[in-house]
């Protein structure tokens, strides 16, 4: 009898260590590589959804911009404005702050534009957000831009200065100039490292 259960115990040790130790080998071991075909396939996947990303927010964009455009055209002083992309991909939505922002000026409603969108975006409710707001191209210049902050899900973030011009009721925008800005609204950016210990 002894013997029986001895060997059983044996055989169990033996099949937990035959079959721990491959597996312990295979943690250790570099991942595999990919092949060219399997390469591919990754890139072609990420380019559709960089593609998606840059359409929805150019649909955002052009939506956000038409409607922005009817404030530049009147006398009142221009104050910022903001629009998401909903989960639908299609759907844009202004945001209303003007109850809670009565007497805020343009700097601090930029502030609250980008804590509402921040909320709702780590909520998982919106794909894409623009801030639109006004400014001088240089300082102590007449020279007026309109500047469009982007962001969205997929990883693209920017700033979009145009300068425009009023003539007659009708607004004629310049050429634009885009470039990159940090993550505020959906992703966090890249913390300091830490050099104290």
């Amino acid at each position: 009898m002894t013997s029986y259960l001895g060997k059983s115990l044996q055989t169990a040790l033996l099949l937990t260590v035959f079959f721990a130790v491959p597996a312990a080998s295979a943690e250790e071991a570099p991942p595999a590589e990919l092949t060219p075909e399997q390469e591919m396939a990754i890139k072609l996947e990420l380019s559709k959804y960089a593609v998606l990303g840059q359409q929805q927010i150019l649909h955002l964009t052009e939506q956000a911009t038409d409607e922005y455009t009817e404030t530049l055209a009147d006398s009142e002083p221009n104050m910022p404005s903001a629009w998401m992309l909903l989960e639908d991909g299609v759907t844009v939505k202004r945001i209303n702050i003007d109850e809670q922002a009565k007497e805020a000026p343009a700097q601090i409603r930029i502030l609250m534009y980008r804590a509402a969108l921040k909320s709702v975006a780590r909520h998982g409710k919106i794909h894409g957000s623009v801030i639109l707001y006004t400014g001088k191209i240089r300082e102590g210049s007449d020279d007026e831009a309109l500047v469009i902050e982007f962001e969205h899900r997929l990883g693209i973030s920017g700033n979009k200065v145009v300068p425009y011009q009023v003539e007659n009721g009708q607004v004629t925008y310049g050429e634009p100039v885009t470039t990159e800005k940090p993550f505020q609204i959906f992703h966090d950016s890249k913390p300091e490292a830490n050099t104290t210990n």
